[in-house]
């Protein structure tokens, strides 16, 4: 049986007597800042000189430092950089910041589980993982809700770190949705493979290739748009609010109908064993060492994707209907 801890399972003053360094301040970096600091925990941010987001930060209220300054003074450490720039950080400066008693925290369990940041044996280390972007975790907690969470506790040197563990989730918000207790391989294991076959890899891919199919037959672009990707919002809203019967149940039968015969026909056996080869990659840290190595080599295979995925038909189309439908909250194209 699962065990989730919710407000009443935490105690926010342990955190609250702690002093904490964010280090970084991109999706989750900002999130976990501010609604910690909302929450009365002495908060600093740690941040490269020169970098961009210094003087976002400052606008917001938070206190600034060098990474390596913000991570001396606190005694709370929270890595939130992006995990193939995690290991330089900690090899930079931050590991000898570390000291007795303090407590390790991250966002995503990649950089312990794969063995590139190995924590001397005197700290706490655990994870508060929200389950969302970082700025819907930090839109629910200003509307006094949450979005639930993860806690893995990969070392408890002081004996305390199951509670500060719990704290500091109270303290992002995530208690108030509830708090799925895990571990670290759990938590990076399901993560990368939800991301890679569903989620993104396997969601984008899919609508790609409806939407080309019905192009190639000689439909409208704009007709495959709605159909393969504008209503898909619409389907996995249906599924967040009740699941996937209430889904079908919500849908015309023609529809139900559809997903029954169609649906296996799409995901497969085929499709099936390639899951189970991807979530074998990402077991025995093939993925992981590779996209290390990409990223370490200069990244050019990602760049090509990248801009290769920007440049698809479905983009193009999509811009323009978009800027047609006004209650859509478009962001800006030059990211």
């Amino acid at each position: 049986m699962a065990t989730i801890f919710y407000d009443d399972d935490a105690d926010l003053s342990v955190i609250q007597g702690r002093k904490v360094a964010v280090l970084g301040y991109g999706s989750q970096g900002h999130a976990h800042s501010l609604n910690l600091r909302d929450s009365g925990v002495d908060v600093r941010v740690g941040l490269r000189e020169g970098s961009p987001s210094w003087a976002r930060a400052e606008e917001q209220g938070l206190r600034v430092l060098e990474t390596n300054a913000a991570a001396a003074e606190a005694d709370v450490i929270v890595i939130l950089a992006p995990d193939t720039a995690q290991k330089g950080m900690w090899e930079q400066g931050v590991r000898e910041a570390v000291q007795p008693g303090d407590a390790l925290v991250f966002g995503h369990g990649f950089n312990i589980h794969y063995g590139l940041i190995e924590p001397p044996a005197g700290v706490d280390v655990f994870l508060a993982a929200p389950k969302s972007p970082g700025h819907i975790a930090r839109r629910t907690y200003e509307q006094g809700q949450g979005v639930p969470g993860l806690l893995a506790v990969h070392q408890d040197a002081t004996g305390g770190a199951h509670d500060l563990g719990r704290s500091y989730a109270k303290g992002v918000g995530l208690t108030r949705a509830g708090v799925l207790e895990t571990t670290f391989a759990e938590e990076t294991e399901t993560d990368l493979f939800g991301e890679q076959a569903v989620l993104c890899g396997g969601v984008s891919h899919l609508v790609q290739a409806g939407f080309e199919t019905l192009v190639d037959a000689g439909y409208q672009p704009e007709a495959a748009y709605f159909e393969c990707l504008h209503e898909l919002k619409l389907i996995v809203d249906m599924m967040y609010e009740g699941g996937i019967s209430w889904m079908r149940h919500s849908i015309s039968t023609t529809a139900e109908y559809g997903d029954y015969v169609s649906g296996p026909r799409v995901i497969g056996d085929e499709s099936r064993a390639a899951m189970q080869q991807i979530l074998a990659e990402i077991q025995d840290g093939t993925f992981a060492r590779n996209f290390v190595a990409e990223i370490e080599s200069g990244g050019e295979f990602f760049a090509a994707k990248r801009a290769a995925g920007r440049s698809h038909p479905i983009e193009t189309v999509g811009r323009e209907l978009r800027a047609m439908i006004p209650f859509i909250d478009t962001p800006d194209e030059e990211y």
